[in-house]
């Protein structure tokens, strides 16, 4: 099988919740794709400046990435794409937002995140470092956003109600669920699937000589888009079933060792 593309979420996949960086076999693994001439990357929701970091700041591994949730897009360590969230349509979920308690609206702006909407003590509850970072904001900027999410304190059965709302009403955008309590928002019809295809356009990649490891709801919509997707032990039940490979936990490096027999022009995963 023919492998030129590999692209791993973040949170969950490859780095484990709670730790702050990857492991030293990620990063080798990541290392020796590179050296076989694959291009390889995270896709996450993370704006691009803070994603070295999770590599001990080794941006080597970083150098192709699909960013902010799918609205930036690089290669060879260039922005090579670039989308933004209509301030209109944030506006009117913002209005949506102030008929459910316990929701709130963050906006970022020069990749400091701004409180439009909410209580900072829901935040803190949903997204303890947003809460600690983030800015008073004074309603929705005028200009496009590079990311906006929203939060709620509640279940994942709650997020998953708040997201299936906005969805219904809210025309411009979409929102999915990458965890309990905090929701992405995208322009409508872009997310990491769509950015995913247009970067295999891109490079020249077959969407059959890509792989792709996720394991969030946010996910899903990248595992729509690429033949060989990559769920995690562990994943969100809605990743599970979109994907079609199944692999051990990201705490045992699962993904790395993926990534290993890939480079080697191995296949690892089997029915």
């Amino acid at each position: 099988m023919a492998v030129k593309l590999i692209l791993s979420d973040i949170d969950g996949t490859i780095l484990p919740y709670g730790q702050t960086q990857v492991s030293a076999r990620t990063v080798a693994a990541f290392h020796a794709a590179k050296d076989a001439g694959l291009a390889v990357g995270p896709a996450s929701g993370r704006f691009y400046s803070w994603i070295p970091a999770f590599f001990g700041g080794d941006e080597e591994c970083c150098s192709t990435a699909i960013t902010a949730n799918g609205l930036q897009v690089y290669h060879g360590g260039e922005l090579v794409l670039e989308r933004g969230i209509s301030p209109e349509a944030l506006r009117h979920a913002a209005a949506v937002l102030r008929e459910v308690p316990g929701t709130g609206l963050i906006v970022f702006k020069d990749g400091v995140p701004r409180l439009v909407q909410g209580s900072r003590d829901d935040l803190a509850v949903a997204f303890p470092r947003y809460a600690r970072e983030s800015r008073d904001a004074d309603g929705v900027p005028d200009e496009p956003a590079p990311k906006a999410n929203i939060f709620v304190k509640g279940s994942l059965d709650d997020t998953r109600r708040l997201v299936a709302r906005l969805n219904e009403e809210v025309d411009g955008l979409d929102f999915d669920v990458p965890q309990a309590m905090f929701c992405n928002v995208m322009p409508s019809g872009w997310n990491k699937g769509a950015a995913f295809a247009w970067l295999c356009d891109y490079l020249g990649v077959a969407r059959d000589e890509a792989v792709v490891f996720g394991d969030a709801g946010n996910d899903v919509a990248l595992f729509e888009h690429a033949d060989h997707s990559v769920a995690v032990s562990g994943a969100m039940p809605e990743a599970i079933a979109a994907a079609r490979w199944h692999i051990g936990a990201c705490e045992d490096d699962a993904v790395a060792g993926a990534i290993e027999a890939l480079a080697a022009g191995e296949w690892p995963f089997t029915e």
